[in-house]
């Protein structure tokens, strides 16, 4: 069938042209925004021969064609009176088909994706310095061991200046004023959040209430809330302000309000907030030993499903930032549960029969080990439920391994095999373990007990 054969097949079972509200597509499928999702017909969809997979995540209908072929079908399906519009655009109108904690997950999962990079940058270089350490390769007192830690650790220490940057474009502020709300809070007058096992040295005695000199180095949520309450005061101050005065009064106004109220009243609950979730997690991961990772491990991909695992971000950011903790012990459990979803597909693609299916299996298991669950996830492993279950059980196990073997990561973002780059180097070995272990594990499950004999 050709790809305007495709695009004109495909279009009566997504319910037609005027149940689309847009359409996009990325690498490899076509995403859709639907206004009624009870009207698509999955079943025809995947029996027509350019369809490799069908699932909807994040609000949109995706469809699996597959690279190069993609482009043409979606343009072909654009010619047929399709709204086109960029992958970006199609998120915005996808948004009003998400609930609210999937909505705050997507807001979150925004914040901090385009923070991921550096973040993994600095983690990378960190785990190199850890292991040249640990080898003698490199003394800690050198010259240039203190030189590139303190390019490691740039990231972390100014994480708020890079949370409010990022922040300001989806609470709708000025970058440039939210980034100087973050620099206040980490302002050297104040003293540095690193140090305060010390104890706080300093205090402001405002109107008899005393407020801690206390910078907020490494932290996440207080800067959050800041950069939101800058948002709802810039918006009230250009109600107030005459336009004229509107250039010189307005960032002044909130700027003052937005720091004052930062420094006095939101970055102190945001700091017991964020410290008490890290370190929740943290006597969970424990003292919960075994336990957490089996219970972590064998309920992150239905938490994928839903779409609210974009939201671990902040978290996990949030455990690598505070100083009494400083590692990301949530990831590795993520990877396995990812590594888990490729070995139940790759063992439907021995088990089936159905040339189709294993046409996506087979690289979609593969993807698996690089990180990228979705075509498993969504095209093979929740199409068929058992396979979901075997990997579920998969990731519980290996979760489980990897909790009691605390093997540990210094960034966010990244599993399965590139993941190896920012694991702690004293650990690689049992991370790897972990990885044959939830793999193994689902892949028999799967194998065993995956297919039904009609499905194969």
């Amino acid at each position: 069938m050709s790809e305007i054969n495709a695009a004109a097949a495909i279009l009566p079972h997504v319910g037609g042209l005027d149940n689309i509200v847009s359409a996009a597509h990325c690498a490899t499928r076509l995403r859709l925004v639907l206004k009624d999702a009870t009207r698509i017909d999955k079943a025809a969809l995947e029996a027509i021969d350019a369809v490799k997979g069908t699932f909807q995540s994040g609000g949109q209908f995706q469809i699996v064609i597959g690279q190069g072929a993609v482009k043409r079908v979606y343009e072909d399906l654009v010619a047929l009176g399709a709204r086109a519009v960029s992958t970006e655009e199609a998120k915005e109108d996808a948004a009003v088909n998400l609930n609210p904690l999937q909505r705050f997950a997507r807001l979150l999962s925004n914040i901090f994706v385009p923070i991921i990079p550096v973040i993994v940058a600095c983690g990378l270089l960190m785990g190199v310095l850890g292991m040249a350490k640990t080898l003698g390769w490199l003394s800690g007192q050198s010259s240039l061991f203190q030189l590139l830690d303190l390019v490691s650790n740039t990231a972390f220490v100014f994480l708020p200046i890079l949370v409010a940057f990022s922040a300001a474009r989806e609470f709708r502020v000025s970058p440039f004023m939210a980034a100087a709300l973050g620099g206040i809070m980490i302002h050297p007058a104040l003293q540095n959040a690193w140090t305060v096992g010390t104890g706080i040295k300093e205090y402001w005695d405002l109107f008899g209430f005393p407020i801690a000199k206390l910078g907020y180095q490494g932290t996440v949520l207080p800067v959050l809330i800041a950069v939101w309450v800058m948002s709802r005061v810039d918006r009230l101050v250009r109600r107030v302000v005459p336009d004229m005065l509107d250039i010189v009064l307005t960032p002044f106004l909130t700027l003052l309000i937005s720091a004052f109220f930062a420094l006095t009243v939101l970055g102190p609950i945001g700091r017991i907030v964020g410290d008490g979730i890290s370190i929740g997690l943290q006597t969970l991961y424990a003292h919960g030993g075994i336990l957490a990772g089996l219970i972590f491990g064998g309920v992150y991909s239905a938490i994928v499903v839903t779409g609210v695992h974009h939201s671990f971000h902040a978290i996990e950011a949030g455990l690598l930032a505070n100083p009494s903790i400083g590692v990301n012990f949530l990831l590795p459990i993520w990877a396995m549960a990812n590594v888990a979803q490729g070995g139940a597909a790759l063992a439907v693609f021995f088990r089936s029969n159905d040339v189709k299916v294993k046409q996506i299996a087979l690289p979609a298991s593969i993807s698996c080990l690089l990180g990228i669950t979705e075509a498993a996830l969504f095209g093979i492993n929740l199409r068929f439920v058992r396979p979901f279950v075997a990997a579920a059980v998969g990731g519980a196990v290996g979760g489980a391994f990897v909790v009691a073997t605390k093997v540990g990561m210094t960034a966010v973002g990244v599993t399965g095999i590139p993941g190896i780059a920012i694991v702690q180097p004293s650990t690689i070995p049992s991370y790897l373990i972990g990885m044959v272990v939830a793999f193994g594990t689902a892949f028999a499950g799967s194998w065993l007990f995956g297919l039904k004999p009609e499905e194969r």
